[in-house]
This record gives C-alpha cells, sequence and structure tokens, in this order.
C-alpha cells in the first residue's frame, strides 16, 4: 500500500472536485448484520462542508455499540467511523481555513464558535455540532452525501463517517493538522488518528455559565 506521503503528492483534485466519487466503504444495513464492504457514490461537498480523502481509520468500541441498541438512535444503511486522519480533497465556499491538500482530522465533537457553549471558557459542546447519535444527515440541507450505487441515500455518523476512502464534514468538525518535514509523516498521521476520538471526547466537559 501506499504511504500518506504518496496519496497526497499524488491526490489531484481537478480530477474529482465538483464531482461524485465512486469508492469502496463499509456500510451497515442493520443492527444485527455485518459490516459490508462495498463501492459507493461520495457526492461534492456543499457549502461550508469539506470532502476528504481518508488515510487511515480505526475501530472503537462506540461503533459496536453504535450499531443500533437505542432504536431512537438507528438509521440504516449508514457509514460509522469516527477516528481518522486524512487529506482534504476539496472545500466549498464558506471554508476558509483549509485547503485542498492539507493534513485533517475530522472530529464527532465539532465546534461553529458562535454559539454560547464555543464561547465559553469552561466547555465546548458546541450547539450545532456537538457530540449528536441522533444526526444522520449533513447540517447545511439535511441531506446525504453518500449513496449506493443505484441511487439510495447511506446516512452519516457522529459528524464523521469514516469507514470510507471518502467523506464529507462539516468545516466545524474538521481540524488541520501541521506536520514538520522531518521524513516521518506516514509514522505522524498514524498517530495522528488517536486524537479524534480521545481528545475529543476528554474535552466534553463543562457548562456555559
Amino acid at each position: 500500500m501506499a504511504g500518506p506521503e504518496v496519496a497526497i503528492r499524488s491526490l489531484n483534485s481537478n480530477d474529482t472536485r465538483g464531482k461524485t466519487i465512486t469508492c469502496k466503504a463499509v456500510v451497515a444495513y442493520g443492527p444485527r448484520g455485518p459490516f459490508v464492504v462495498e463501492r459507493v457514490l461520495v457526492h461534492p461537498p456543499q457549502k461550508m462542508e469539506v470532502r476528504i480523502k481518508i488515510l487511515f481509520t480505526i475501530i472503537c468500541h462506540t461503533e459496536l455499540s453504535g450499531k443500533g441498541h437505542n432504536e431512537a438512535q438507528r438509521a440504516y444503511p449508514r457509514i460509522f467511523g469516527r477516528e481518522a486522519s486524512g487529506i482534504v480533497e476539496s472545500v466549498r465556499e464558506g471554508v476558509s481555513d483549509m485547503k485542498e491538500g492539507d493534513l485533517v482530522v475530522p472530529i464527532f465533537n465539532g465546534e461553529c464558535g458562535d454559539c454560547k457553549y464555543c464561547k465559553c471558557e469552561k466547555t465546548n459542546k458546541c450547539e450545532r455540532f456537538g457530540v449528536d447519535p441522533m444526526k444522520k444527515v449533513m447540517a447545511s440541507d439535511g441531506a446525504t452525501r453518500f449513496s449506493t450505487m443505484d441511487g439510495k441515500p447511506i446516512f452519516h455518523f457522529l459528524n464523521t463517517s469514516t469507514f470510507t476512502e471518502y467523506t464529507v464534514v462539516d468545516s466545524a468538525c474538521v481540524v488541520k493538522i501541521h506536520v514538520d518535514g522531518n521524513g516521518e509523516l506516514n509514522h505522524h498521521i498514524k498517530r495522528l488518528t488517536l486524537l479524534s476520538c480521545g481528545v475529543s471526547s476528554g474535552k466534553e466537559l463543562g457548562q456555559p455559565q
């Protein structure tokens, strides 16, 4: 498998920008069924959204417990996954803090930067992009960016959905990572994947006053 250095150098967003991408993803079709590896369609990002080429993703117990033990949280078919690192394939209008080719980490506990929670020094439990297991579509238009090859929608999971070669996330749910040029990029990116869960989970504290 080519390393992330090769992936970054070879990424040519001119080939895919604004287009629907066909790629492999791990799809769950029910709470007790298996995860199925199949080809899916990943549609272009919309306003304030980012499409990411996933380089590394790992499984967390949340993917197992989140498959639908709570009926209110069930939404299928669905692409799970919330711990990953990757590179930005394309962005849409409104996104100014990252660009194509940037190394990023998607986060399930996003921050809009404007609500009372984001502006409070004691918490970052964002009103709009905080942890929400009920959320299954994008915030901008209430639609999904994934679909089956015959056009049926596939739902999102916890702002991220990383069990796929490409994903689309709200810009509030992705963080740009700066890596020094010491030739250890592959090593760094693998470790950065853990930040999607461990650090984000640890920050879910406090209430605005």
